[in-house]
């Protein structure tokens, strides 16, 4: 693709990212067919070539109205166009760089603004927003019926073990995983203890600060990041093996931190060394003897739902079907499984009708091979798919904890 872009812009590194990304574009299309958002409109302006083409003609200098900014936020960030392209387009950076400019040049109107600064001023932060969650299992009654579906059931979360290893890991607490599905993070320690490793999490850490880059709030996001990075380098010093991050959506932005922080002096090679050791912990239980679990599925019937962060993010297929089958587990056939629920971080509280549509059209595919329950691997799809689901809907990882599956 030809480029135009004028040379105030090509002088920035957002600039130059973006330039190289358009012109790897060779205008092919493979990516309107893994497109959830084309899948359902129809509309070129709601795939990825076409919003390609809208961010180049904003970055070129062409006035940007309020359907380019419709389009842009149409688009659920699943990276499901990068896994097909054949030429490598790294959509999602431009993305990225084409929300923010966007936001620059055209402010948001006071609604939208306002609803964004509630959701970063609570969501990432467990302590402002495990009260109002805990107000709103209160008065549940008096909500309406479809918000109600949405509270996170309340979990029996097990105890973390207590031994000490040779092997240590971190974990990510994380800011909403923590308050709506707290078992997660503690079954994994439990099964890791099992397996002879300790896994830690570090008080000081908290957000991985995807949901501020997303709404492209960069220097804050930048601010949790080197926060993380803080929290964590002492554990890494003293030789902790890997950052496990047991949600898909923050593992697949952890896994960036040494991008984003590039043209950081004070953070570039630290924030590298962490992306470095970012791993889902499917990553990390593929590689261990699973039979000192002692675990046998039984042939149980599962469908599982491989989140877009896992499968196109993170560029992990079928690792977790892989474990799941090795233990006994039997995995029920799943239509379309590229193709996005819906959750896509706040995109569900954003894009409220597309989100609902996705969501229904993977309860269909999900429910399809009649399974007893389902499983997935990022908290946002466990809890969008739960909200509609009339099957258990868990984490993956709670199935290899006999008491939690």
């Amino acid at each position: 693709m030809q480029t135009r872009l004028p040379e105030s812009l090509l002088a920035t590194a957002a600039g130059q990212e973006a330039d190289a990304i358009l012109r790897s574009c060779v205008h092919c299309g493979f990516c309107t067919a893994t497109c959830p958002t084309y899948q359902l409109l129809g509309d070129e302006l709601d795939s990825p070539r076409g919003r390609i083409y809208l961010i180049k003609q904003m970055l070129e200098g062409d006035e940007a109205g309020t359907h380019t900014r419709q389009h842009l936020d149409r688009c659920l960030s699943c990276r499901a166009c990068e896994t097909t392209c054949p030429s490598g387009v790294v959509y999602h950076r431009l993305l990225d760089i084409g929300r923010e400019e966007l936001d620059r040049r055209l402010p948001r109107p006071h609604s939208q603004r306002l609803l964004q600064r509630a959701l970063r001023l609570t969501l990432p932060y467990p302590r402002r927003f495990k009260p109002l969650l805990g107000l709103g299992r209160g008065f549940a009654r008096l909500l309406p019926a479809g918000l109600r579906r949405k509270l996170p059931p309340v979990q029996n979360v097990p105890a973390w073990p207590t031994t000490t290893h040779a092997r240590r890991m971190l974990a990510l607490a994380g800011c909403v995983q923590s308050v709506t599905t707290p078992a997660t993070n503690a079954v994994t320690a439990r099964v890791l203890d099992r397996l002879g490793i300790q896994l830690i999490e570090a008080p000081a850490a908290g957000c991985c600060g995807a949901m501020s880059h997303h709404f492209a709030a960069g220097d804050e996001a930048r601010a949790m990041m080197r926060r993380n990075i803080d929290a964590w380098w002492p554990h890494i010093e003293q030789g902790a093996e890997v950052i496990l991050v047991t949600a898909s959506g923050c593992g697949a932005f952890v896994k960036e931190y040494g991008k984003l922080l590039a043209d950081d002096p004070a953070y570039a090679d630290k924030a590298a060394r962490v992306s470095e050791l970012a791993r889902d912990p499917a990553e990390v239980l593929q590689q261990e003897d699973l039979a000192a679990l002692g675990l046998d599925g039984g042939g149980r019937r599962v469908a599982y739902h491989p989140p877009c962060t896992l499968q196109h993010g993170q560029q992990l297929p079928e690792i977790v079907e892989g474990i799941l089958t090795r233990l006994g587990y039997q995995l029920t056939p799943v239509p379309d499984k590229h193709l996005c629920c819906g959750s896509a971080g706040t995109y569900s509280i954003t894009q409220p009708a597309l989100a609902a549509q996705l969501r229904d059209n993977k309860l269909a595919a999900l429910d399809s091979g009649g399974p007893e329950l389902i499983a997935t691997a990022n908290v946002g799809c466990q809890l969008h798919l739960q909200s509609e689901s009339d099957r258990p809907v868990r984490h993956w990882i709670e199935l290899l904890e006999p008491e939690a599956g």
